[in-house]
């Protein structure tokens, strides 16, 4: 049996490369399946729930389905055994006979769940298992399966104490980050925690990324109602995710290895952990500014400036202008340096989208920007100061011939670390601490976290009407098989728990959506 987890984590480094520390002001929960050799209960503690009971309350057969716990690969392995050196002498004296090598070449070839490269100790709290559900994640692949999967009025109350716990344990809480796989079931279970979550931290902002594999998007081998049905998916599945938060941000290519935003990237489509590499070092860089500690409204750090708060961020992106709520990722990893052009682009120019369906190349004047860089280098080869980040990047903007309406910058002097389960993705024109060379590196055409141990990166969230594709697809595919009258697809939606007056208002919120982005997009929307 594959169990499904619902994981609540406090999110610094990423829950995808598992590097976990404790913020006191920020809560994010991560929706995705496969526990691996994970024990649902989390690792801290040494809970022993596993214990038989003695008090016997039920005296009629009993039929077990057992079996066989997943061996830990040699990462896995190598982390039980500093452990228990630790336990043994009070310090690590190494790996013992695991090489590192050995290691980064088990979890290329052998990554089957997320916990196969995780090094997280899970709090009790932190994980919830949906029981009883005997199918591959491939399998909980549609928005009714997830409905089906989970009885909120039931098991919700368990799920939203777990997230209490946390709220808790903050000193002030900024907001939440929702991290969710809505490309299946968990949309479904998702959509019913964020009503939740609305409702009972009603003043409380939401970011809430929704990220999908390459695999997620192919169709080519559906048939004509299994492309309704993932069509009607996305449609409702964006519309109600959407619904109960104030920001929202989708990532995920449906190849991310052919993608200009991996071009000094050997990326497998078909490896989860190489992408989910890539969108963890994205959401990371993003969420910097959010950890940062803010040194008063007009001095900086030597090392850090522009921190934010989450609320600032919603209102920055999503609360003036067009009020536009979906925004778009961009990335550049790694990041060139900050002075002259790099292969003929500027230092802008190389940051590329990690969100599906968008207009390349959009000429907008009322974006909105939110740019985080960190760890770039400047002339000489050494890290650029805050300042001179400031100083060139203020200066590219003014070279454009489009300016955003608004572009906030947070920028950093510490480049992003590369621990030993990251994937080894770093083309042969990548140095050790992420430069960008002229001259390939002989040997392997891809280089990992022993050749490779931090790089430069600089993520961008951007409101522009370079994301109304996404909108209007989701928009014409709810119109053309949820709203129209003797539509097939109508049992599909009422089997999903969705009545016609549930889907026509569906209809009315992506509407003012396309709208607000494009006053004459509505009258092509309805005469396709």
């Amino acid at each position: 049996m594959l169990c499904l987890s619902i994981n609540i984590l406090i999110w610094t480094y990423s829950t995808v490369l598992g590097v976990l520390t404790y913020t006191p002001r920020l809560v994010s929960v991560g929706f995705k399946g496969g526990l691996g050799s994970v024990s649902a209960r989390g690792t801290l503690y040494n809970d022993d729930a596993d214990t038989p009971s003695n008090i016997v309350t039920w005296r009629g057969n009993v039929a077990t389905q057992h079996t066989e716990s997943r061996k830990k690969n040699l990462f896995l392995q190598s982390l039980s055994e500093e452990e228990q050196e630790n336990v043994v002498s009070g310090q690590s004296s190494g790996r013992g006979e695991i090489e590192d090598k050995d290691i980064v070449e088990c979890l290329e070839k052998d990554v089957t769940f997320w916990t196969d490269f995780s090094k997280v100790h899970f709090h009790p709290q932190s994980l919830y298992q949906l029981n009883g559900l005997w199918m591959d994640v491939q399998e909980f692949d549609n928005y009714g399966i997830g409905k089906e999967s989970l009885s909120w009025g039931s098991q919700g109350e368990e799920i939203d104490e777990r997230l209490r716990f946390f709220v808790e344990e903050c000193d002030h809480i900024q907001g939440f980050q929702f991290i969710v796989d809505d490309s299946g079931g968990f949309s479904a279970i998702a959509g019913d925690f964020l009503e939740s979550v609305a409702d009972e931290y009603s003043n409380t902002p939401v970011l809430l990324y929704s990220v999908r594999s390459p695999s997620s998007s192919n169709m080519l081998r559906e048939n004509k109602k299994q492309i309704v049905s993932r069509n009607l998916h996305d449609a409702v599945s964006f519309a109600r995710l959407s619904s109960f938060c104030q920001l929202y941000v989708p990532v995920g290519l449906p190849s991310l290895s052919r993608s200009k935003a991996t071009t000094h990237l050997c990326i497998d489509d078909q490896k989860p952990y190489h992408c989910s590499a890539v969108y963890a070092a994205a959401l990371h860089s993003i969420g910097l500014p959010l950890r940062m500690e803010a040194h008063g409204a007009t001095t900086d750090s030597n090392y850090v400036s522009g921190a934010v708060h989450i609320n600032d961020l919603v209102r920055m992106l999503a609360g003036q202008g067009r009020q536009n709520m979906v925004a778009i990722l961009d990335v550049a990893m790694p990041a060139p340096s900050v002075f002259g052009k790099h292969l003929g682009q500027s230092f802008l120019e190389n940051l590329q989208p990690l969100t599906p369906e968008v207009t390349e190349d959009a000429e907008d004047l009322q974006a909105l920007e939110y740019m985080a860089v960190h760890g770039v280098f400047g002339s000489g080869g050494d890290r650029a100061s805050v300042s001179e980040v400031k100083d060139e990047i203020c200066a590219a903007y003014e070279g454009e011939a489009v300016k955003p309406k608004h572009c906030h910058l947070s920028t950093a002097q510490c480049p992003l670390p590369i621990p030993l389960p990251f994937p080894s993705i770093f083309g042969n024109l990548i140095s050790q601490h992420g430069q960008l060379l002229t001259t390939p590196i002989s040997g392997a055409l891809s280089r990992g976290s022993l050749d490779v141990h931090s790089i430069p990166i600089a993520a961008r969230l951007r409101s522009s009407s370079a994301i109304l594709p996404f909108l209007e697809r989701r928009l014409t595919n709810l119109l053309r098989h949820g709203t129209v009258q003797g539509s097939s697809a109508s049992p599909l939606l009422r089997s999903w728990g969705f009545g016609r007056e549930e889907v026509e208002d569906m209809g009315e919120s992506l509407s003012k959506m396309v709208l607000a982005l494009n006053p004459h997009s509505l009258s092509s929307s309805d005469s396709d």
